[in-house]
């Protein structure tokens, strides 16, 4: 089952958070339909949301949101995720898949691209504004930027370890037909932190574990993430700070009624046209892949007054839904905003 650690080394001056998240992984590439390179991006930025959410958020009910979009074909990839254990994504373009690097390891910086952001969001509850930061992407590799993320907006030196793991990757994407999602082998990461009063010779200690450990899915196949853990720190007197594990699962937020709301965005004439020719609307969540349906009677339901825009239709307002824009403001299509009369 997929779950997180958190311990501390020398002394107390050094932060480990690890997560293994094969299972979460899986599932997510097979909701998604991932092929295995784009999985292989999807599932690092899930658990990186997963980690960094121990760094930066202090409330239960926090979120973090990791963004990722390089320019690359990928299209960006996005994760959601918080400190009770749960987190969501998607890529936008999950079918990608591109040839090995040189290497031979997948090409996740080639799939996500490196001209362009970094991006990490927190929404503290319950009704505190989102504070957003991002930095230029290095790689693309997800890794090596999310450390320069803490590096550069957090001043937190860190090292960062994020993989994914298929038990046949030499042959392509869909080689033998089989989803990627079914051939996950190992999926986890680990986030390694200096805290104020990290002595040098820790610090060089540490670098050396690193550099010597290899891939870390390869040690989650051999060896247990506590037992990751201690390899990472070894000569730093590790300490265990979880006294259970913290289970993590792949949970979307989606609902009936968020399948409802959405379908209010079309207008009385579409919503009446798909009525009429299908019996309703299919709504497929982008974070989960879920499909919905809403049919002619949940449809009739959204009645009340409401305004549009006189230009392409967006709309602005609808009674008994919270503000959605403010006079004034600028349409999508840029168009000032009037909802009063």
């Amino acid at each position: 089952m997929a779950h997180l650690l958190r311990g501390v080394a020398a002394g107390g001056t050094l932060r480990v958070i690890a997560a293994d998240t094969t299972d979460l992984v899986a599932e997510a590439l097979a909701r998604h339909d991932a092929a295995m390179t784009a999985g292989a991006a999807l599932g690092r930025t899930l658990t990186a949301s997963l980690l960094l959410s121990h760094v930066l958020l202090k409330d239960h009910r926090d979120r973090v949101t990791v963004k990722l979009d390089g320019g690359g074909p990928l299209g960006g990839v996005i994760a959601d995720a918080g400190l009770d254990g749960t987190v969501r994504g998607y890529a936008r373009m999950p079918r990608v898949e591109l040839p090995p690097r040189a290497d031979g390891k997948l090409d996740v910086g080639g799939a996500v691209g490196r001209d362009g952001h970094i991006e990490v969001i927190r929404s503290h509850a319950p009704y505190g504004d989102p504070y957003a930061s991002s930095v230029e992407l290095v790689s693309g590799e997800i890794a090596e930027d999310v450390a320069t993320f803490l590096a550069r907006s957090e001043q937190i030196a860190s090292a960062v370890l994020l993989g994914v793991s298929y038990d046949d990757a030499s042959g392509g994407g869909r080689a033998g037909g089989a989803a990627a999602s079914a051939r996950v082998r190992r999926a986890g990461g680990v986030i390694l932190q200096a805290l104020p009063g990290a002595e040098e010779a820790a610090l060089t200690l540490l670098e050396a574990n690193v550099r010597a450990f290899g891939q870390l899915t390869d040690a989650l196949a051999r060896q247990d993430l506590l037992q990751v853990m201690e390899e990472l720190t070894w000569g730093l007197g590790f300490e265990l700070l979880t006294q259970q594990a913290l289970p993590l699962a792949f949970r979307c937020r989606c609902s009936d009624e968020k399948a409802l709301a959405a379908v209010a965005y079309l207008t009385p004439g579409e919503r009446a046209e798909m009525v009429a020719e299908q019996g309703g609307a299919e709504v497929v969540c982008h974070w989960c892949g879920q499909a919905r349906f809403v049919d002619g009677e949940a449809m009739a339901t959204l009645s009340g007054h409401e305004v549009r825009c006189p230009d392409c239709g967006a709309l602005w307002y609808r009674e008994g839904v919270t503000t959605m824009v403010r006079d004034e403001e600028r349409c999508a299509c840029g168009r000032k905003v009037a909802l009063t009369a």
